[in-house]
């Protein structure tokens, strides 16, 4: 196999964020890329009604809960829609190509692809700008941090998108490691590919409208800003974050995170540069009601 050319990189953390590292296509890799990218893409998306839901959580019913997390309330959300999986690699490829990018760090083989095997996993080390670059390409946007906790969990405030019952592997993919053998030793086992799986497994892990793996797998990128205590004073009608702030907020928790973290209502953030091998995102967009005020059809729900 002919590996993509390395231009820079900084192997410092686990789990790697290599922000700063760039591979390069080969003529011969953007040719095969080209190819890869008629592959079929997961591009469904599920309509969620307008109508409120519960967010955030109640210490007294999620002794997980955070203190981010509080006070629970009742939030009014317009329609929208919202992609039924996880952004996958060949979906990402085919916006690659489209702008002119350079290939994805874990896109090693063959001047620049991912294996053929990886085109349904989920798209990581991707930045929030590139997530959002990515969702305006498609014509749609990064959901808010509310328009995904809605979707996750549906409107009574349950825990998991499957309801209250704890995490599990058979339901989500989550508390892996990932490694054999000291990272100290050998730096290199940080480019190593993630245990991830394809985006539409785990049929029944999936939430109230059919949306799947809100809870593991990667953890995703939302629209907003971060602030830990923007609920005390949040609208309670399409709240869409901080005007500003340091940090983008992703929900979700990733292959590496625990228990606790996959918990849809568990909200963190960081810089928007950073790009992660436990981070991806899904896409959104907004939902015009129609004219004769019938509802809007709900497509892919389950």
């Amino acid at each position: 196999m002919v590996m993509g050319g390395l231009i820079g990189i900084n192997l410092s953390a686990w789990a790697l964020d290599v922000a700063d590292v760039t591979r390069e296509w080969t003529p011969e890799g953007k040719r095969l890329a080209a190819e890869r990218a008629k592959l079929p893409a997961h591009d469904e998306m599920v309509n969620i009604p307008a109508g409120t839901f519960l967010m955030g959580s109640d210490r007294k019913v999620d002794r997980n809960a955070y203190p981010a997390e509080f006070p629970q309330r009742k939030v009014y959300l317009d329609a929208y829609e919202i992609d039924t999986f996880e952004v996958t690699t060949v979906q990402f490829l085919k916006f690659v190509l489209a702008t002119n990018r350079h290939p994805l760090i874990d896109w090693q083989y063959d001047g620049g692809n991912f294996q053929e095997t990886m085109a349904n996993h989920p798209v990581m080390h991707v930045s929030w700008f590139d997530a959002d670059a990515y969702c305006t390409w498609a014509g749609k946007r990064l959901p808010t941090s509310a328009e995904w906790e809605k979707a996750a969990r549906g409107e009574d405030g349950r825990i998991y998108p499957w309801g209250n019952e704890p995490a599990g592997l058979s339901r989500a993919n989550f508390g892996r490691t990932g490694l054999s053998g000291p990272v100290r030793d050998r730096p290199e086992r940080l480019l190593l590919y993630p245990p991830i799986i394809s985006v539409d497994k785990y049929e029944n892990g999936v939430s109230p409208y059919g949306v799947f793996q809100m809870a593991g797998n990667v953890a995703e990128w939302t629209a907003d800003w971060y602030d830990p205590a923007y609920y005390k004073k949040a609208p309670d009608r399409n709240p869409k974050g901080p005007e500003k702030g340091t940090q983008r907020a992703f929900r979700g928790g990733g292959w590496i995170d625990s228990t606790p973290t996959v918990r849809p209502a568990q909200r963190n953030g960081t810089d928007p540069n950073t790009k992660m091998n436990w981070l991806g995102f899904r896409c959104a967009r907004d939902v015009k009601e129609p004219a004769d005020g019938s509802q809007p059809s709900q497509t892919g729900l389950h």
